[in-house]
């Protein structure tokens, strides 16, 4: 299994990988294995792709087991919840860093396939991205919804992802975490 920064030809995998654990798609039950919840199209992927080099992949035996996306403000707040967090840095602290759109950075989505849950392929992936956006951020955030337990357990412990705000938005609420790029 490697993990590297996405090409174009990923896009299909990536977006196979998506509509598999897209929350609209999945049973109550399913959501209990994680989720993710915002739909990227071929473009967007393509535009954090190329004009972030925010797009990464685990691939094995030429298949994409896993993806996560990281990217600027800017780029994120094509939807609502991604202004609405930057609103809030002001209520942020984390280690004395300075929290600001210059500063940090978005990262997530991120997905792994089903059969790969539990083992290297998350804390690989995530260690690719924040490799490559250390060169530009010292520090990154992302968001949870607080239904996802799956993931703010895999966050908080396997990546020691620090729950730093909490908030509500359109009906749901979630936990904002920080960390370190370096």
């Amino acid at each position: 299994m490697i993990t590297r920064l996405a090409t174009d030809a990923d896009i299909t995998g990536i977006l196979d990988l998506q509509a598999i654990n897209l929350y609209a798609n999945l049973t109550d039950n399913e959501r209990e294995n994680g989720f993710v919840t915002t739909p990227f199209t071929t473009e967007q992927i393509q535009t954090l792709l190329h004009n972030e080099r925010g797009v990464f992949v685990a691939e094995e035996n030429s298949e994409i087991v896993g993806y996560a996306f990281a990217g600027s403000w800017d780029f994120f707040s094509q939807w609502a919840i991604f202004p609405y967090m930057v609103s809030r840095f002001g209520l942020v602290q984390f280690h004395g860093a300075s929290i600001t759109p210059a500063s940090t950075f978005q990262y997530g989505p991120v997905c792994i396939a089903h059969d790969k849950r539990g083992s290297d392929v998350f804390p690989q992936l995530f260690g690719t991205m924040r490799t490559a956006m250390a060169e530009r951020y010292p520090v990154g955030l992302t968001f949870i919804n607080r239904k996802n337990t799956r993931s703010v357990k895999a966050h908080t412990t396997k990546l020691d992802l620090e729950i730093v705000d909490e908030f509500d938005f359109n009906g749901n609420q979630y936990y904002g975490l920080a960390f370190w790029t370096t």
